[in-house]
């Protein structure tokens, strides 16, 4: 289990991690998105013992990730974005190496067992320097499973893959989830809503929403965009249904009029049926617009930098804290 309370860091006066609170359970996987520079690596290498933190404290696999390192290390596998290997020796050779680091005994038999775990095997005498970039993916992976740790955690580990490489890591990642505490950062949204149980999204070194996929889903569709079919013409529509109080604004759709209300609390649809229903026209559907994981992440995103800006000011370019936290 990974807990997080109050976590901050900082660079000079640029804050990367503004006290954030977390935590990520057993048996599943967590996603952890953002946009670049929003704190997604920073955060993890604290994870992993790799940075200290300004102020805050986590919590890994029962150990203070601080004040108890050694512990933790020995109890976290770790998969940066950029995975360093070795690329003159071969994938056996260099589990058994990172096995003798780590002072595990029948490394070449605990190396061909993560080998085999991720679909590796026959490539255990190549030369790291031939495998293609998934397969080089996979080996990194494998050396993160090695000592069998309690927590997983993945930095980006499907960036750069082709198609098929992608999907074959991501069942990779379903699967062990099963058995680990498994934190998974990405910003490719499809990404998380096929992979992850629970889902935090943070912007600016804040988390701004956490939850499942769905409960993200249903807490936007409540009194959020709605679909409107209707047996009457779109330009006789939409000037009526765009006077109503509770509608922002009314476009037509690929299935319909999407309608938009002024704020996330307001549920349009009642207003909706009343006008329908003065103008006797005929309803077909009146729905929440589905919504996806991406377009949760771009609207609270996209309020989150609103609100940060006085005055509503346009959001400055990140790109201090992207250069130095590289997250």
């Amino acid at each position: 289990m990974i807990e997080v309370f109050d976590l901050v860091k900082k660079y000079g006066p640029t804050a990367a991690v503004k006290g954030i609170s977390f935590a990520a359970q057993p048996g599943q996987v967590t996603g952890f998105l953002g946009p670049n520079g929003a704190g997604k690596t920073t955060t993890m290498r604290m994870l992993t013992g790799f940075l200290p933190p300004t102020t805050g404290k986590a919590v890994v696999a029962g150990y203070d990730v601080f004040e108890q390192s050694m512990e933790v290390r020995k109890r976290v596998g770790y998969l940066p974005e950029s995975v360093p290997l070795y690329r003159d020796m071969t994938a056996l050779g260099y589990l058994m190496y990172m096995g003798e680091i780590r002072g595990i005994d029948n490394r070449r038999q605990k190396a061909m067992e993560v080998l085999e775990r991720v679909q590796l095997v026959n490539r255990a005498d190549s030369r790291i320097r031939t495998l293609s970039k998934g397969m080089r993916q996979r080996v990194g992976l494998a050396q993160a499973l090695l000592h069998n740790p309690e927590v997983l955690i993945l930095d980006e580990p499907t960036i750069g893959l082709d198609p098929i490489q992608v999907l074959e890591l991501r069942d990779l990642i379903r699967e062990l989830g099963k058995s680990h505490t498994l934190l998974f950062s990405t910003h490719i949204l499809s990404e998380a809503e096929q992979v992850c149980d629970d889902v935090i999204i943070i912007n600016q070194g804040q988390i701004v929403a956490q939850g499942s996929p769905t409960a993200l889903r249903g807490s936007l569709e409540r009194g959020g965009r709605v679909l409107l079919r209707l047996n009457a013409p779109a330009e006789a529509a939409l000037p009526v249904l765009g006077a109503l109080d509770e509608v922002a604004y009314a476009e037509p759709g690929l299935d319909g009029i999407v309608i938009t209300p002024p704020n996330p609390n307001t549920d349009p649809r009642p207003a909706i049926a009343r006008a329908v229903i003065a103008h006797n026209w005929d309803l077909i559907e009146l729905r929440p617009l589905a919504v996806n994981l991406e377009e949760i992440f771009l609207e609270l995103t996209r309020a989150e930098t609103v609100a940060v800006q006085p005055d509503g000011a346009a959001a400055e370019p990140q790109s201090s804290e992207s250069e130095v936290a590289q997250s």
